[in-house]
């Protein structure tokens, strides 16, 4: 049998399985933001990130857990070391410390390999991710902003699956400049914002 025909083949499977793993979730609206947390997170001295949660049903799921672990590297190049400098200033005497936890409340990851047999057909690719911020001592909710991105199918079709990965660098950036933008005050910041036209 020639390429092309399980090529076609893999296409018609990717197209049955399609809307069961899109689930029943609603992507929130370009522009929508987060309110302002409780606190500038500057009312805090000592800062740490949590490992990236992600629970049922996308967790133990192969390319889930793939995206998870992109994910966690784009965190931790981005997001660690600006904690880190504000973690090397003095904190006096009785230091309160801003704890954070990102945890994948969605994600429908489409692999490169997804890519190559299905293109565009795939469908997008999602995620969302929440944060939980919290005094570390007291356990009060500081703020629970949320980060929504998306990859175009056709897009990451053209790209043979770049941009589904560069949607979760832009979750890790929209994470950082969140936290960046709230230290001098409490400003809230975007949930959603709209990707590049190729994406």
């Amino acid at each position: 049998m020639s390429m092309g025909f399980f090529r076609l083949a893999a296409v018609a499977l990717l197209l049955a399985v399609a809307p069961a793993m899109a689930g029943d979730f609603n992507a929130p609206d370009e522009g929508a933001n987060n309110p302002p947390p409780k606190e500038a997170f500057s009312a805090f001295q000592r800062f740490e990130a949590q490992p990236i949660m992600m629970g049922a049903p996308w967790a133990g799921q192969k390319t889930n857990e793939a995206a998870k672990t992109m994910l966690q590297a784009d965190l931790d190049e981005r997001l660690k070391p600006l904690l880190s400098e504000w973690n090397a200033r003095a904190a006096g005497d009785a230091p309160r410390t801003l704890r954070i936890e990102p945890v994948v409340r969605y994600i429908r990851y489409i692999t490169g390999g997804k890519r190559f047999w299905g293109g565009g057909f795939a469908g997008n690719s999602a995620i969302m991710v929440s944060l939980k911020v919290t005094d570390a001592a007291t356990g009060d909710v500081i703020a629970e902003p949320d980060f929504y991105q998306h990859a175009n199918a056709l897009g990451a079709a053209w790209s043979f699956g770049a941009t589904d990965k560069t949607m979760l660098i832009r979750i890790s950036n929209m994470v950082t400049e969140y936290v960046r933008a709230n230290y001098p005050q409490a400003v809230g910041g975007s949930i959603s914002i709209a990707p590049d036209i190729s994406n």
